[in-house]
């Protein structure tokens, strides 16, 4: 079944820092009483990469199996975007309506704490963490954007980075996603630190261009991600219908 609020993780580029955003807020959450689940659609990396893969992060985070995070057949053991990799390794083609199609999500178990009793088999927030930046190739037929809406999401999450180049980055992302998506877009500023003049300046820049009550939230992530988890705490409380806000704080019903 559909989790209550589906949140598609997209980025500016690569190594900007998409699945440590995504693993902490997962996580924060989760300890907040939530119950969570990721899914990686595809990922790729060389096979001697030492570092543990994406979805095992997101694995870690959650909870979860790492290989229902991200299924076997959709590793690629090439550093290129996943279906680039496929390509060179010889592999069956994929479409983003096959990952799409293959993104399930759990059903929750007895015993499973339960932020909402009255319909504990939900869970609450699923993720969904894209491969590459925007409009990397995500499948032979379409890019990371395409997947990110392929997934029916709540809330599109751009990551970042808080340094020198992030203006045209997430200003070249938004003008991508906004023909296509009128729903809340919050782009979280990666590695984020307030004593730094130029990530303060960036920050300042990009909240002036969101201005207050619209689509766009600017937020800043630097130890943590706990400012994205009380974002998406405070949609699940309110799709909730206002029971047992995970972001630790009281809300409204909308």
């Amino acid at each position: 079944m559909r989790p209550r609020v589906v949140v598609a993780m997209v980025g500016t580029g690569t190594e900007v820092g998409k699945t440590w955003v995504a693993a902490s807020a997962l996580a924060e959450l989760r300890d907040r009483g939530a119950t969570v689940a990721a899914r990686k659609p595809a990922q790729s990396a060389e096979p001697d990469d030492p570092a543990p893969s994406d979805a095992a992060v997101l694995a870690a985070a959650t909870g979860e199996d790492e290989f229902t995070v991200c299924p076997a057949h959709r590793r690629y053991a090439v550093a290129m975007a996943p279906p680039m990799a496929a390509d060179v390794l010889g592999l069956e083609r994929f479409t983003v309506a096959d990952l799409a199609a293959e993104t399930a999500w759990p059903r929750l178990t007895a015993g499973v704490a339960r932020t909402h009793p009255a319909d504990g088999s939900v869970v609450d927030v699923g993720l969904v963490e894209t491969a590459g930046g925007l409009l990397s190739p995500a499948a032979a037929d379409g890019t990371s954007l395409d997947l990110a809406l392929a997934v029916d999401p709540d809330v599109v999450v751009l990551v970042a980075d808080a340094g020198l180049g992030t203006i045209n980055g997430v200003r070249l992302c938004l003008s991508a996603l906004a023909p296509r998506w009128s729903g809340p877009v919050v782009v979280v500023l990666n590695r984020y630190d307030d004593t730094l003049p130029l990530h303060r300046a960036n920050r300042d820049l990009l909240a002036a261009e969101a201005p207050a009550g619209g689509p766009v939230t600017v937020l800043a992530a630097g130890t943590d991600a706990s400012s994205l988890a009380d974002h998406v705490g405070t949609t699940l409380d309110h799709r909730s219908g206002g029971r047992g806000s995970p972001n630790g704080h009281p809300q409204d019903t909308p």
